[in-house]
């Protein structure tokens, strides 16, 4: 999986559910009960919040939690295929503004959720990302207008349930580059 320095928190995500994300749960009852309830959970909670400002698109959706003084400015994120399918590529195309230089030091702290239920819990350092990866954009990522695309491959064992990603990237004095929720639906049916 490569990661461009600019998306490297966005991409990470898809990443993370590559990696991160357990097989079907096969253990007690009550755990697939809970998992079960997780998932009904979050899937109430982001129905309600439709039409709120959120970029909706089936099966995967996004709404930008940063404010307007952040250093990227995220203008819209699209997948494809969408909705997105275990077993099968995703394409991740983002589109964004950098406001300021993003030099060695820029980090994410992401966190997935099912439901209440914390999966994962990881920084990552977006420009040793990019190096890792031998990406096209390396820091320091100069301020401009970028539309990039990564396509990661998703795992075939991802569960049957509704995920939710927070994404805070911070810049090398801690602060505030950018803030995203994801929200990744692979309930038979998705998002209408």
């Amino acid at each position: 999986m490569k990661f461009t320095a600019l998306t490297a928190f966005l991409l990470s995500t898809a990443g993370l559910l590559t990696h991160a994300v357990p097989a079907p749960v096969a253990g007690p009852e009550g755990v697939i009960d809970l998992v079960s309830w997780g998932a009904s959970v979050v899937g109430k909670e982001l129905a309600g919040l439709a039409g709120e400002g959120m970029g909706t698109m089936g099966g995967w959706w996004w709404e930008d939690c940063g404010l307007t003084t952040d250093a990227v400015q995220i203008k819209e994120i699209n997948v494809n295929p969408d909705p997105p399918a275990p077993g099968k590529n995703l394409t991740v195309n983002v589109k964004a503004d950098v406001l300021k230089t993003i030099e060695e030091g820029a980090w994410a702290h992401v966190v997935v959720k099912l439901g209440l239920i914390k999966l994962l819990q990881k920084d990552f350092d977006i420009c040793e990302e990019a190096r890792n990866a031998n990406a096209t954009v390396q820091c320091p990522i100069t301020p401009g207008s970028y539309d990039v695309s990564q396509t990661v491959e998703l795992p075939k064992e991802i569960p049957r349930a509704k995920f939710s990603v927070n994404v805070l990237a911070y810049d090398k004095d801690d602060e505030d580059l950018a803030c995203v929720n994801l929200f990744v639906d692979f309930l038979p049916g998705g998002r209408s």
